[in-house]
């Protein structure tokens, strides 16, 4: 009997049944003088030794100023090696660490620490224009009045310490070297007793959602979850501990922290910080400086290094594999990778943050057809249907529907908000994703959009990343999106957002005659906009939503979009 689309991942390799600091020690000791971490921008270099021994002071550091196990450790800031210190820390302890987004401002930073009910919060100084230590004193102004350890504020009655990640820490904060020396006050002996009270079931991670309608949530995740799935991605592109990774993609994503920390440090690799954020020049120049063997990063990133007026200056031919995610990634896109980056095995992992965050990948022993059409098949130890979002039944093979995971992967709920957990997460513990997709017979996925991207024109479905694949062959267009807009007559109209090779031009009329006798003509842009940038978050996701707002406005359509359907 043909079970439709439904897919189950088999392995003959169990998963870890260890805690992520458990694991950190396994490696330490059998990859000791192996490069661990380096970070390009603060000149550090740690080995697998030295990153457990400056672990170990950390975790004891914050055990001395009375984090407990199960407490909320927030970090606000962007990609140093004091972040990987912290992550590993907080898992020996048992502590549940809540990434914070550097691009959050005061009233989002509120959020965060109220909803999280963080009790200590590590905090980096200021990046540009970016003030995080005038941000955090503004959100809460009793620090400043308060002594380092002892914050009563009625703001955020949870809240006890806070953290200046460096020296000279402004008043009421510890700096980051107190903490350190602080770890001389707890024993090892107390630090191993904490972690054999740990298991890996325990919740360790609270990770925010981009929050593009509504509240951002947080998903709590465990060791188990986040290890096993960064250990799985590691395998799929045959990791060893002679692999060193470059990572432009922020760690307070799940891609950073899971793709490429945990996937590095489960398999003795290194981990390499090109700079606090992304930049194109910084990347070059550091795969060619560290000899990096693999490059993660989202589609505009590649973009932007395959770009890049210096690109050729570089030699990438250490490059071997990596891994573009985060968003669709266009096959015209993927194949330059292959060919200029020299990056011939590099993979494609699909999934979501509530999912630890992947759930397929392609592999490098995939063909190039199947890692650059599709988003590989499901990852071993986790389940995948495709689903009627009406009905609620698995659709046919080949046939478009929701995408629903289980297995371990999948988180435990959204923290201190039950009503979204349960319309996330059904009785029977499948994650639905939101996103469409189709799966193959041989057990490929697909990915055709999200469920509030498709665009229904006089009741006519019609799927935006069909037309951004088809409008990729274009050798004018560097990038292009497509979104719905409002309209009286249809319901919806489709608009494309272009990006221009740099150096061409290309008027509307081009584009939509591009299309003429290709594809359908309902699926021809009725409106395009050329532009230099599109909306997007930190981690390089396009806001279509963003979008709409801005072409509804620009298109005069406000008041068609405030026309009432059924």
């Amino acid at each position: 009997m043909d079970a439709g689309s439904y897919e189950c991942g088999i392995s003959d390799k169990p998963l870890l049944g260890f805690t992520i600091g458990g694991m950190l020690t396994q490696i330490a000791r059998k990859f000791p003088d192996n490069e661990a971490v380096v970070s390009v921008h603060q000149g550090i270099r740690y080995t697998y030794r030295e990153l457990l021994e400056k672990v170990e002071d950390l975790a004891r550091g914050l055990m001395a100023i009375g984090v407990e196990k199960g407490d909320r450790v927030g970090i606000w800031a962007m990609n140093h090696a004091e972040w990987v210190l912290t992550q590993f820390a907080t898992a020996k302890i048992g502590a549940i660490m809540v990434n914070i987004n550097p691009a959050y401002r005061t009233y989002e930073l509120e959020y965060v620490l109220r909803q999280a009910e963080i009790q200590t919060v590590i905090v980096q100084d200021r990046f540009k224009t970016s003030d995080y230590v005038g941000m955090m004193l503004e959100a809460c102004p009793d620090i400043s009045r308060s002594r380092p350890g002892h914050l009563h504020t009625e703001k955020f009655p949870f809240l006890k310490n806070v953290i200046f990640m460096g020296e000279d820490s402004p008043e009421g904060m510890f700096s980051w070297s107190d903490i350190m020396r602080k770890g001389t006050e707890v024993s090892m002996d107390e630090l191993s007793a904490r972690e054999e009270a740990l298991s890996f079931d325990d919740p360790i991670n609270i990770q925010y959602t981009s929050g593009t309608t509504g509240f951002p949530k947080g998903v709590v995740l465990s060791h188990h979850g986040i290890l096993n799935n960064g250990n799985i991605i590691g395998d799929g592109m045959n990791f060893s501990e002679k692999d060193r990774l470059c990572i432009p993609v922020p760690f307070y994503h799940c891609f950073g922290m899971v793709l490429s920390n945990l996937a590095c440090m489960t398999h003795g690799a290194t981990m390499v910080i090109p700079g606090p954020t992304f930049n194109a020049g910084d990347v070059l120049r550091c795969i060619e400086q560290e000899r990096c063997t693999a490059l993660h990063g989202v589609p505009t990133m590649f973009i932007a290094e395959l770009s890049h007026p210096d690109f050729s200056r570089y030699s990438m031919e250490t490059l071997r594999t990596g891994i573009m995610a985060g968003s669709p990634c266009p096959v015209e896109v993927m194949k330059e990778v292959n060919r200029k980056m020299h990056m011939s095995e590099i993979v494609i992992v699909y999934g979501q943050t509530e999912t630890s965050p992947g759930i397929t990948m392609t592999t490098t022993r995939d063909p190039l057809e199947r890692r650059v059409s599709t988003v590989g098949r499901v990852f071993p130890h986790t389940e995948i249907k495709i689903i009627d979002p009406k009905t609620g039944r698995i659709v046919p093979r080949g046939e478009v529907g929701e995408i629903c995971a289980r297995g371990y992967c999948v988180m435990k709920c959204y923290y201190n908000n039950p009503s979204a957990t349960h319309a996330t997460l059904d009785p029977d513990r499948w994650n639905h994703t939101g996103d469409l997709g189709t799966v193959d017979a041989e057990g490929y996925v697909k990915i055709v959009g999200r469920l509030k991207d498709m665009v229904i024109r006089g009741g006519e479905n019609i799927y935006p990343r069909e037309i951004e694949e088809f409008l990729h062959h274009h050798p004018k267009i560097a990038d292009v999106y497509i979104i719905g807009v409002p309209d009286e007559k249809y319901g919806e109209e489709l608009m494309a957002w272009v990006m221009v090779e740099k150096g061409e031009t290309l008027t509307e009329e081009e584009v939509k005659e591009f299309c003429r006798g290709k594809i359908a003509h309902y699926k021809i842009p009725r409106y395009v906009k050329f532009v230099t940038e599109f909306p997007m978050s930190v981690t390089g996701k396009i806001q279509k939503y963003r979008m709409r707002e801005i072409s509804i406005k620009e298109l005069g359509l406000e008041n068609v979009s405030r026309i009432e359907t059924a």
